[in-house]
């Protein structure tokens, strides 16, 4: 049972958990903007320049160990409680981005985001457990849509940090981590919520964790190397099989293992498991829209990154005000007809990018409306898709399972990547328009799909209410007959 708190210091508790997710958010869009960067630094020379698929390890180390140790720090939070879990990932993800900072190659940085993956893994699912501890039952779905908000928050300021430390130094991307995180922590020592472990027994099966670490690290190596490599060449393949073989195996030992890393019983609930669906594909269209508006901005228009960072702003700076307009209409129609309009809507922006974009830069006509469109439709869409799997589970699993949203985001963000990668090459110029252009058109299919999900969370939520309503209906008309009698 977590210690009640004053309602001044309940909002400063809210305020520090957002700070951490902001910082963690915005590492996500700072990275990207200075990816190009990054490979330009540790290129050792011309001609032998640092591919793109080397490179997008940098995004993808990262995103994999979170994805594989979401649901392990989640469970962690049930048993341990949430506040020390909480702090320790802000700590670890503190830490870390000073190394990454300090890194002397392009693989030690890689190894840096792992270890800095390990504390935004301990802070994620955690911060959500924290903050829904905070606020009274009614104002869940509020507080979670907030918490997704933040990530758009971040997302607005993040490009335009990152055009501007990347001036400097790409390094300096990570060392603004530093003073967050340590502030965080100081902080969240004084006003976070104490709270009693909920559950006793193991963590969760770190044989699966390492199975879907395998997995995925093996079919994002195949689809980032293809392109080099040839897609029938020995070694791609062999990944293929890797990533199949260790997917299957990590699937029936969930089934079977006493202690799952996913809990395929969760999945079962129609809400949850099909708002995870939806978040996945809507994940691998927007992983693909972010890096390829970037790599398009300064690889085939020869942007500056600080110019790129500024295009970058209207779209994402529109996700967290779509986000708290929308509020009550998501309390008044349901998730459903927001997420469907939200997929619409970012296809209709992928779909404007396919048809408008040029290798002679034109902001206004080809990349803005685009991202206009895109920004609203992940304001609507993306929150939504979080609240809908969030609220539908019961509330002692709320850390463990809002871990499994966050595992899927991941996953599909790495996704996202490694198809942007296997789509456009390694090497990037004005004459890969048409390669661009198929990202862009596959990503629109994505977000089509995400429609249909919320078409179908409308059905069943329609559904949901006449059942409701024949029950209620059922119950009053046995009371009359009982009157009668």
């Amino acid at each position: 049972m977590a210690r009640v708190i004053g309602i001044s210091k309940q909002r400063l508790a809210g305020v520090v958990i957002l700070l951490a997710v902001f910082m963690t958010n915005l590492d996500l869009w700072i990275v990207n903007v200075a990816l190009p960067a990054m490979g330009a630094s540790f290129s050792p020379g011309q001609g032998n320049a640092i591919t793109l698929g080397s490179l997008s390890w940098v995004l993808n180390a990262y995103a994999i160990a979170l994805a594989a140790l979401l649901v392990v720090a989640g469970r962690a939070g049930d048993r341990i409680g949430q506040r020390p879990v909480f702090l320790g990932g802000v700590t670890v993800f503190t830490l870390a981005s000073l190394a990454c900072a300090l890194a002397p190659d392009l693989w030690a940085l890689v190894l840096a985001r792992t270890v800095q993956a390990v504390g935004a893994a301990a802070q994620l699912p955690t911060s959500l457990a924290l903050l829904l501890a905070t606020v009274p039952a009614e104002g869940r779905t509020r507080a979670t849509r907030n918490w997704a908000a933040i990530g758009g928050l971040a997302a607005a300021a993040g490009p335009v940090a990152g055009g501007l430390l990347v001036q400097v130094d790409w390094r300096w991307v990570f060392v603004i981590n530093v003073p967050i995180g340590i502030a965080t922590v100081v902080a969240g020592l004084l006003v976070l919520p104490r709270t009693d472990a909920r559950e006793s027994g193991p963590l969760p099966d770190m044989l699966g964790a390492l199975l879907v670490t395998v997995a995925i690290a093996a079919l994002s190596g195949a689809l980032v190397q293809a392109p080099d490599w040839g897609w029938l060449d020995g070694r791609t393949v062999l990944l293929f099989v890797a990533a199949v073989l260790s997917g299957v195996a990590f699937v029936l030992r969930s089934v079977r293992h006493s202690h799952p890393l996913f809990e395929l019983d969760l999945l079962r609930l129609p809400r949850f498991g099909t708002a995870n669906a939806g978040t996945f594909v809507f994940g691998v269209a927007f992983a693909i829209m972010l890096l390829s508006n970037v790599l398009w901005c300064q690889e085939v228009w020869h942007w500056s990154a600080v110019r790129t960072g500024l295009a970058m702003v209207p779209g994402p700076a529109l996700v967290p005000v779509v986000t708290l307009l929308t509020a009550r209409a998501a309390q008044r129609f349901g998730h459903g007809p927001l997420i469907a309009a939200g997929g619409l809507l970012f296809a209709a922006g992928m779909l404007w990018r396919a048809g408008f974009a040029s290798a002679s830069p034109d902001y206004w006509v080809d990349l803005l409306p685009s991202m206009i469109m895109s920004g609203v439709g992940v304001g609507l869409a993306l929150g939504t898709l979080v609240a809908a799997g969030v609220s539908a589970l019961p509330g002692h699993r709320s850390a463990t399972g809002s871990a499994l949203v966050n595992s899927v985001r991941q996953i599909s963000a790495t996704v996202g990547v490694a198809i942007l990668v296997a789509v456009v090459g390694s090497h990037i110029g004005p004459s890969s328009r048409q390669e661009f252009r198929v990202s862009w058109l596959l990503a629109a299919c994505l977000s089509l799909l995400c429609t249909f999900v919320g078409v179908q969370l409308t059905r069943g939520a329609a559904r949901d209410r006449a059942a409701r309503t024949a029950t209620a209906d059922n119950a009053g008309m046995a009371h009359s007959r009982a009157d009668v009698h």
